[in-house]
């Protein structure tokens, strides 16, 4: 309200001290205010579908007084409170009293604990002072106040009739006559003025209000027995009534301007929602896309072969390189399109475009989050998966040639334990069957480390989920029921050779020492070729090296093998000589082994024959796993160059975001150079691609020479291209505001130097403070009073309709253009659309068709039909339908 309004009201309300004493001076205005208050209530609550019997009562819990005040001042007031207790009701009353005086109405010594009492007088006192406000204080003839304009537009109006001298709002009116002139000369078909008699007020009065009620919707506040009765009419019930005709009159004139404004927003609103159409079928198609995707992403069924593994993991290479590359660009096309739709709804003053559930820009940033979470699992899924498959081979295989050299020595072993040699054999020969079986005994301990190697070994591989697990177990559960046999028998062979010891003495204990440094040579040559032809995996240099100083430190070890070798050897052969020069009956053989100097050079042979083999395959490896580095140096320079080069150019974008060079022209060429700049760089986001592939493909885990993996250069590319694109967007929605506003490039130029200078962390948005800072300096009087507190929030829920306590310079900009620029909002149609209905507060499709355009007219009456308004008039479309149709339910 203006300073001239407010000090109208201000002039009009002073008398209103006397309030309490005039009513309890003449009880027939009390019973007058009360009837012509009541109906203007409810003339303006019906359209909410609710009406009042007690003026006192029924507004004892402020519900119906803060919807009365929300349908006559076109407001959303505070949420109201829903509890039962007189603290709920205060606080309602109070909400509705802070709304009024809001508008700058001075409320005197009306408080909300009268009310909620049901103080009668403070509640016509208060009804009086919104009347005053929203039905009178806009009147206004010739530069008067507000009850002067309203007397002066009655005294023109009824000046051409005779017996007609309006000078008050008491008196004048008591023969009925003002009212029926009113009503002839706006509606002369309605009332046949030449008929009525100066001395019949009763007949005038009824004929008024009758006529008043049926035809121009105006509710019959009065009984006409009421003003007859009385010396002086109340003047504020006269008044509320005669307001009630000046507003069902006042608008004809307006009606073309209204109709003019409905067909523009009809047809802003047919593009947007064209806009939105799109909006929801590609977000609809992107959603299904990722929805089928992430099924597929999220299938960790395990595959039995690395061929299987190594085709998946193809795959999921095709999908990064040929699928989601355009999806990104989809999910970016998304986001570009909903900004600049809501730039257009918020330059069309039009509530904010809210997609279908699960269909917000969120929702789908939500989405793409779970599909790269669901990618991101699955390649390490795939990569573990092939991992646990080489290692289950390497496990398979280094089994089995621990189960055939395990099974090959135990060959024979139980028919030789259950011999019954010792029973026919002389002194001597008993001796050496204890002292072999010693040896073997011996044997056998050094034999049960490779049995248990087996048996971790097949357990393992249960672990792992071995495919063959059922034959791995079936083996090595017959090897260790062998392996308890062999034991059982071991023991009961020495139980029976222990028995015959004392018949024992003798013993040739040359090949007693034979036979027990044979065995551990024995043993450590099996160990030795088991070792030379054990397979390996290695992943690094390191690694090989480390193989390769151990094979090393191995074969230094060769030579006092020799030695022990030769030195075996000879003990043979002096038993032999023995044999000879004595002539002992030894049938040629050793009793207490079973190893003899041919097999001994056999296996020494085949010792140093895999020597060399060894040696070859480490070469062989030590070569791969150079090439391998050579990869991983490879990818980690380029990539060392790139994941920097995108970070510089994300900061360069956000410089170029709030810096203010040339126009927003200049601006947007720059920014699409740049962008053209960024999208040339991608062959060498291809290239790093291929590097990427190979060192997949060679089965390469790790990099030590870069921090930068494959997924965050992709992740930071997208997010590069994204950002350039939203940067763009946001400039020219920039445009698209200073074009629709007509906002100079002066006036831009110095809005952002304001929003730069008071953007001191340089992040592209205000919090509040500053954002209040940056309005003081443009001019805005903000002080530190309630009132300025009260302005500054009412400018935040512009600029942050979200309240995410943050400013940005688009929301900024659609704020001072709206203040520097004088548009046609979609208010401004809808207060046009009453004018166009007047307080019959409905329109006809008839009139609709008349007064628009033939297709913005079916249109209107099509997005209406929904929402037709009162039985009692059909075909017609009152006030609620029109806003709910043409705002959506948010705005009622």
């Amino acid at each position: 309200m203006d300073q001239y309004d407010s000090q109208q009201t201000n002039d009009y309300m002073q008398p209103e001290d006397d309030w309490d004493r005039d009513l309890l001076l003449d009880p027939a205005w009390e019973k007058q205010q009360r009837k012509t208050f009541t109906a203007w209530c409810n003339s303006h609550l019906r359209k909410a579908g609710t009406q009042i019997e007690n003026i006192e009562e029924d507004f004892r819990d402020g519900l119906k007084l803060m919807l009365l005040l929300e349908v006559i001042s076109g407001e959303r007031l505070a949420k109201p409170e829903r509890g039962k207790m007189r603290v709920h009701k205060i606080s309602n009353v109070n909400k509705a009293l802070d709304f009024i005086a809001s508008k700058g109405v001075k409320l005197v010594s009306i408080g909300a604990e009268e009310i909620v009492d049901g103080n009668a007088k403070m509640t016509l006192g208060m009804i009086w002072t919104i009347i005053l406000r929203f039905a009178i204080q806009d009147i206004s003839v010739e530069e008067t106040s507000a009850k002067e304009g309203l007397l002066l537009w009655c005294q023109r109006k009824t000046a051409p009739y005779k017996n007609v001298n309006i000078q008050n709002f008491h008196i004048s009116w008591k023969d009925g006559l003002g009212f029926c002139a009113l009503i002839h000369r706006h509606r002369p078909e309605l009332i046949d003025y030449g008929k009525l008699r100066k001395d019949d007020p009763l007949t005038n009065l009824n004929t008024a209000f009758d006529v008043a009620e049926k035809y121009l919707d105006i509710p019959k506040m009065l009984d006409a027995e009421d003003i007859v009765g009385t010396s002086r009419p109340d003047e504020k019930a006269i008044m509320t009534y005669v307001s009630s005709f000046y507003h069902a009159f006042s608008g004809a004139q307006k009606a073309e301007t209204a109709a003019n404004r409905i067909c523009k927003v009809l047809a802003v609103n047919q593009e947007n929602e064209q806009l939105m159409e799109d909006y929801e079928k590609l977000a609809s198609d992107l959603l299904e896309w990722i929805r089928r995707t992430i099924p597929w992403l999220e299938n960790r069924a395990p595959e039995n072969t690395m061929q299987a593994m190594q085709q998946k993991l193809e795959d999921f290479r095709d999908y990064r390189r040929l699928h989601k590359p355009p999806k990104v660009q989809e999910k970016c096309q998304l986001e570009i399109n909903f900004n600049t739709l809501q730039t257009k709804l918020r330059l069309s003053n039009r509530p904010a475009f809210m997609p279908s559930e699960g269909k917000m820009v969120s929702d789908i940033n939500n989405a793409w989050g779970g599909l790269e979470q669901a990618e991101k699992g699955y390649e390490e899924w795939l990569l573990n998966e092939i991992r646990r498959l080489e290692r289950l081979d390497h496990l398979a295989e280094k089994f089995r040639q621990k189960a055939s050299i395990h099974e090959s020595w135990t060959d024979g072993k139980e028919t030789m334990l259950q011999q019954k040699d010792f029973e026919t054999a002389t002194l001597y020969e008993i001796k050496a069957l204890l002292k072999k079986h010693e040896a073997f005994e011996s044997d056998l301990a050094a034999h049960q480390d490779r049995v248990e190697q087996i048996a971790a070994i097949a357990q393992e591989l249960n672990e792992l989920d071995y495919y063959d697990s059922p034959s791995v177990n079936a083996r090595c559960q017959k090897i260790c029921d062998q392996w308890d046999n062999l034991g059982a028998l071991t023991q009961k062979r020495r139980e029976s050779l222990e028995r015959t010891e004392k018949l024992l003495e003798t013993i040739d204990q040359l090949y007693l020492e034979y036979a027990k440094r044979a065995a551990p040579f024995n043993n450590w040559m099996e160990g030795a070729m088991e070792d030379l032809q054990d397979t390996f995996i290695v992943h690094t240099i390191e690694e090989i090296q480390g193989l390769t100083t151990a094979h090393e430190q191995f074969k230094a070890t060769l030579p006092d093998a020799d030695k022990e070798r030769q030195a075996i050897l000879g003990i043979h052969n002096e038993v032999s000589k023995i044999v000879q020069t004595y002539h002992v009956n030894m049938a040629g053989t050793n009793p207490y082994t079973t190893i003899n100097p041919q097999e001994i050079n056999g296996k020494w042979d085949h010792v140093r024959q895999l020597v060399p083999r060894r040696d070859q395959a480490l070469m062989e490896e030590h070569a791969r796993q150079q090439q391998n580095e050579r990869l991983r140096k490879q990818f980690g320079a380029q990539a060392n160059i790139i994941g920097p080069w995108i970070q510089t150019k994300m900061e360069e974008i956000g410089r170029i975001s709030i810096e203010m060079h040339g126009t927003l022209e200049d601006q947007l060429n720059h920014l699409r150079q740049y962008e053209k700049s960024i999208v040339n760089y991608k062959p060498k986001i291809d290239q790093l691609e291929g590097d990427h592939q190979q060192i997949q493909e060679a089965l390469i885990f790790d990099n030590k020479h870069t921090n930068y993996t494959m997924e965050h250069i992709r992740v930071g590319w997208e997010q590069l291209l994204t950002t350039i694109a939203r940067t763009i967007n946001e400039v020219e929605n920039q445009i698209l505001t200073r074009d629709a506003k007509g906002i100079s490039q002066e006036q831009m130029n110095e809005f952002r130097a304001s929003f730069n200078h008071f953007d001191r962390d340089h992040s592209g948005t205000l919090g509040p403070e500053e954002f209040k800072a940056c309005l003081i300096s443009l001019g805005y009087d903000i002080g530190n009073d309630a009132q300025g507190e009260a302005e500054f929030a009412r400018i935040m829920s512009i600029v942050d309709s979200n309240r995410m306590e943050v400013v940005t310079f688009q929301a900024f900009i659609d704020f001072m253009s709206r203040e520097t620029a004088d548009t046609d909002t979609a208010d401004q149609v809808m207060a046009s659309f009453k004018i166009l209905a007047g307080d019959k507060n409905y329109i006809t499709v008839d009139e609709l068709r008349r007064e628009l355009p033939p297709d913005q007219a079916e249109y209107c009456i099509a997005r209406m039909a929904p929402y037709t308004g009162p039985d009692s008039v059909p075909g017609a479309l009152d006030y609620m339908s029109f806003s709910t149709a043409l705002y959506g339910e948010s705005d009622l």
